[in-house]
């Protein structure tokens, strides 16, 4: 087998920019893991600069065209090619609970979802980069005061400092897409353990984003707060306007409300 021919439902767009790929595997820095991951490798565009790393790379990838592809190509992954899906793999079978990093040229179509699965296994996660549709990645490291800034900015910026590190033309894909990429990484936070009852505030950020125009004294009526939580200035603003810190502090204000 030669090449792999991109199929459209699993959002395929192999990157043939040897330099990006190459920039993209040197986002990782190392430090806190010996493994790393890597999501929907493709041919192994990215892979192959993986290889070169001091580090154990595996890699998940769902279509088996792709994986028949790399058994052939790429004789040192031998028995750490996974063929299965990541979002519905329990990836411990392989990983038993040790630390690793992800990275990837994530299919658009299920990037988020990535990233809400990394956060919900961040115990086991040091470091995650990749390249995204350029408006995901933006959004992942926006701050607070801008329409990009929402759900996926505050719970990631809660656990990890993210940082946007380049954008990347469409015209090095083939397919291309229709939309420019970004790069981004994502490194856990020294202290990663909220100061706050961490289910409530998953449960706090996403009900004030659902109905962001209104200020959270409408969006967050389901929580139920007492007359004097509610006449806090805070209440006054929309969650766009409120940083993660400010998110945290209103998650431990709801908590403690009329206990």
């Amino acid at each position: 087998m030669d090449k792999v021919k991109a199929k459209k439902h699993l959002g395929q767009h192999f990157l043939n920019d040897e330099n990006i790929a190459q920039n993209i595997a040197d986002a990782l820095t190392l430090e806190g893991y010996k493994k790393v991951l890597e999501i929907g490798p493709g041919m192994g565009v990215l892979t192959k600069y993986l290889l070169e790393k001091p580090i154990d790379t595996y890699v998940i990838e769902i279509d088996t065209e792709s994986v028949e592809y790399l058994q052939n190509h790429y004789l040192k992954l031998s028995n750490k090619i996974i063929s299965k899906d990541f979002l519905k793999y329990n990836i411990n079978e392989v990983f038993e609970g040790e630390p690793f990093a992800i990275i990837g040229n994530f299919p658009y179509n299920i990037s988020s979802q990535i990233v809400f699965r990394t956060l919900e296994m961040r115990d086991q996660i040091p470091e995650f980069a990749g390249m995204f549709q350029k408006e995901v990645a933006e959004r992942i490291c926006e701050k607070k005061g801008t329409k990009a800034y929402g759900i996926l900015s505050v719970l990631t910026q809660a656990f990890y400092d993210t940082e946007y590190l380049f954008t990347v033309s469409e015209h090095v894909f083939t397919p291309p897409p229709k939309v420019k990429s970004g790069v981004m990484r994502m490194k856990r936070k020294e202290n990663y353990k909220l100061p706050c009852d961490e289910k409530l505030f998953f449960n706090v950020v996403k009900t004030a984003f659902n109905q962001r125009r209104k200020t959270l004294r409408n969006s967050l009526k389901s929580f139920n707060m007492t007359d004097n939580l509610r006449e806090d200035s805070i209440f006054d603003l929309r969650p766009e306007q409120i940083s993660v810190e400010q998110f945290i502090e209103l998650t431990q204000k709801i908590a403690a409300d009329g206990v």
